[in-house]
């Protein structure tokens, strides 16, 4: 595998890591199983690309493809706890009208930005090539993001939310508004997912409307290899095996498909993510059963 190859499945999995960071805050700290994210994600992408081809500027674009990353979420939570419809129902129906409403914003399948000014573009200094400086800004990009969860899940308002993820009943005897809570989790977690869409349309070269597809599996699958890795039930730590398991998964499937002997190709990477997946959710039983281990 190549060096350029490498930084690529490198970029993609730091993209990816702010999909994971989404997935976790709604499907770990809320236990709200989110589909939303397969129309957040392309959502993001849509609104930045529409915005920055329009001539709006890019930073601009990336802000208001994360508020609609939010307001989408903000609508699943809605319709969860002010309608009363089943979780996984609310976000599969939110999922759904976005695809239709992505379509609305770019007003065709794609939008391209080959010859339109990016965030990396903007930023990027003459000395550097494209390649290695995308990197290296999506680095930045996901640890104020990791630092900031952090900090954010320590205050009260954090406390709260991840309370009521993990006993509303209780978190709403010691005074948490539950319904609120959820509603400002699911904006956050899909305002990251948004923002993730933003950043993957600009590095790829445009928005299409089928670029959500499978997001929320990417995000799961990255959520399990990370805790694989590195399990641990202190946030700071979780936050960062969240990001590892999305490098980790992205590098594993470039490995896959650029590995000759084993013949596989592009359109199998959906047969390696559910490998990969399947794999990393039997190892923590597996290593449990390893004799001389306590309690096997």
């Amino acid at each position: 595998m190549s060096l350029y190859t490498l930084l690529g499945a490198f970029e993609i999995g730091l993209i990816f890591s702010l999909v994971a960071l989404g997935v976790f805050i709604s499907f770990r700290l809320l236990r709200f199983p989110d589909l939303t994210v397969d129309g957040s994600f392309p959502l993001g992408g849509a609104v930045a690309a529409t915005l920055i081809a329009s001539g709006h500027d890019p930073f601009v674009a990336t802000a208001a493809a994360a508020l609609a990353g939010a307001l989408a979420g903000l609508l699943t939570g809605w319709l969860n706890v002010r309608l009363k419809i089943m979780d996984l129902l609310a976000s599969i129906l939110v999922m759904i009208a976005l695809y239709s409403i992505n379509l609305r914003v770019m007003g065709r399948p794609n939008v391209p930005l080959i010859t339109e000014p990016t965030v990396f573009a903007l930023l990027q200094p003459e000395s550097l090539a494209d390649y290695v400086f995308r990197p290296l800004l999506l680095v930045g990009v996901v640890v104020v993001a990791k630092l900031g969860l952090d900090w954010f899940f320590t205050t009260e308002l954090g406390l709260a939310m991840r309370a009521t993820g993990s006993n509303p009943r209780m978190a709403r005897a010691q005074g948490a508004n539950t319904g609120r809570m959820l509603l400002g989790g699911m904006a956050l977690s899909n305002a990251l997912v948004g923002l993730a869409g933003a950043l993957f349309a600009q590095t790829q070269g445009g928005a299409d409307i089928s670029m959500g597809v499978g997001t929320i599996v990417i995000g799961l699958a990255a959520v399990i290899v990370g805790e694989s890795i590195l399990p641990s039930r202190k946030l700071v730590l979780a936050t960062l095996a969240v990001i590892a398991g999305a490098i980790v998964y992205r590098f594993f499937i470039a490995l896959a498909l650029n590995s000759d002997f084993i013949g596989l190709q592009a359109q199998d990477l959906n047969l390696v993510t559910a490998a990969l997946v399947t794999v990393a959710l039997v190892l923590p039983m597996a290593k449990r059963r390893l004799p001389g281990r306590k309690g096997s």
